[in-house]
């Protein structure tokens, strides 16, 4: 069955069009992942008059154009991150966004970053369930259920879900280096914090009897990046966590990402997408059960030993966050921001061809750019990897980047064979 699985792209003049690069929403299999959204009038093609509170709106009006016009609803949405110019602006982000979820709210991460395209105040995108499934022959399971789920052990937040599963995948809200009996962030450094926010992570795991080592992909949002090796040495205590995981080194996708500021002052902020082995009902027992995780990787791409360049999971694979790195002599490559974009796509190539696929089954592209004036240079690199726009893409601005780079890429591919329930 899985084997008819096809990747689709969709859009809706309802909403703003990507200029061509990228398309509205790209479903496959189980989900449907939306493009970022800025607050653009989609007839004039211009930014919306007045501030943060009615760009987030034309946001938020934006991302349920494109939710309708594929015969979904707004409670269908799973995750919804949220980038903002300006973290005091976030208040009023949460105004509007409580009245396009009045009763059920999707998991959440929220970051300030250093520029967003078009200068625009705030950007939204959203991931959505697709309860019916791309195969165009025959039926997927219909009407699975959306799981929702919360502990006592691990922060709660009335404007998010701690984790939303939906067929093979939980999706985590972001964890704020919060003490849940407290709500108060921890004492210390961001090693501290950085400890506190995977042990939330693991509460919510737990609390569904899940474990650890389920985690497929993990984004650390860093305030400073001089941080970052105090964040590698907590990190590895939590990586590889049982027997099983030491025994193969395994560790998930990662990407890292600089954030201007953090909700509650924050140092640091984790977010986890995890496997789901026993899927959401009602998914035939056949469909759900002994699946495994793939984690590969190839020496045509650059290594890091604390990710997996990529890690499969029933329909799709989950890249690591690929810089601009030759993977031959592990430096970044000579030319400016247009080669740096061409060597992060031709690792993100390498990646995919590794693993049986090619660029076509990519769905969705998150491009964090040092300086977004570079984008047109970007976009010249990226027309030639994917000239016909199909994947739904996310842009950010960041003041910094590992490596000194002035570019990072990641994705997500679609996985048409799904993962074995047994190795083979």
């Amino acid at each position: 069955m899985s084997g008819y699985n096809a990747v689709l792209a969709r859009n809706t003049e309802n909403a703003p069009k990507g200029i061509g690069l990228s398309s509205q929403t790209v479903a496959f299999s189980h989900y449907n992942n939306l493009s970022a959204q800025l607050p653009i009038d989609p007839k004039s093609g211009k930014l919306v008059a007045g501030g943060v509170k009615e760009q987030a709106e034309q946001c938020f009006k934006n991302i349920k154009a494109i939710v309708e016009s594929i015969g979904h609803v707004m409670s269908d949405v799973v995750r919804v991150t949220v980038f903002v110019k300006n973290i005091k602006d976030v208040d009023a982000v949460d105004e509007v966004y409580k009245t396009f979820f009045p009763t059920y709210v999707p998991t959440r991460t929220t970051a300030a970053v250093a520029a967003l395209p078009m200068n625009a105040l705030v950007q939204v995108e959203a991931l959505l369930s697709n309860g019916e499934g791309t195969i165009p022959n025959a039926p997927q399971a219909g009407d699975l259920i959306k799981l929702t789920n919360a502990t006592a052990n691990a922060p709660a937040s009335p404007l998010s879900a701690q984790t939303v599963a939906f067929s093979h995948y939980n999706n985590l809200s972001a964890q704020l280096p919060i003490d849940p009996k407290s709500g108060r962030v921890v004492a210390g450094g961001a090693k501290e914090q950085a400890g506190q926010c995977l042990k939330n992570i693991k509460a919510i795991l737990e609390s569904m009897d899940v474990p650890f080592d389920d985690i497929v992909k993990i984004n650390i949002f860093l305030k400073n990046f001089a941080d970052l090796d105090a964040v590698n040495e907590v990190y590895k205590t939590f990586f590889p966590d049982s027997a099983i995981a030491r025994a193969v080194a395994y560790f998930p996708a990662r990407t890292v990402i600089a954030a201007s500021d953090l909700p509650m002052g924050a140092a640091v902020q984790i977010e986890a997408v995890v496997s789901h082995g026993d899927g959401t009902p009602p998914q035939a027992v056949e469909d759900r059960h002994g699946l495994i995780i793939e984690a590969n990787n190839t020496a045509d791409a650059p290594k890091n030993a604390l990710s997996t360049q990529t890690v499969a999971f029933s329909h799709y694979n989950h890249l690591s966050a690929q810089l601009p790195l030759d993977p031959k002599t592990g430096k970044l490559v000579a030319g400016g921001v247009k080669e740096q974009a061409a060597q992060c796509l031709k690792n993100i190539k390498a990646i995919v061809e590794s693993i049986g696929h090619g660029l076509e089954d990519v769905v969705k592209v998150n491009l964090f750019v040092k300086d977004l004036a570079d984008m047109a240079a970007v976009d010249e690199a990226y027309a030639a990897f994917f000239p016909g726009g199909v994947p739904a893409r996310r842009v950010v601005g960041v003041s910094v980047l590992p490596e000194g780079a002035l570019i990072q890429i990641d994705a997500v591919v679609a996985n048409a064979e799904g993962t074995p329930p047994i190795a083979g």
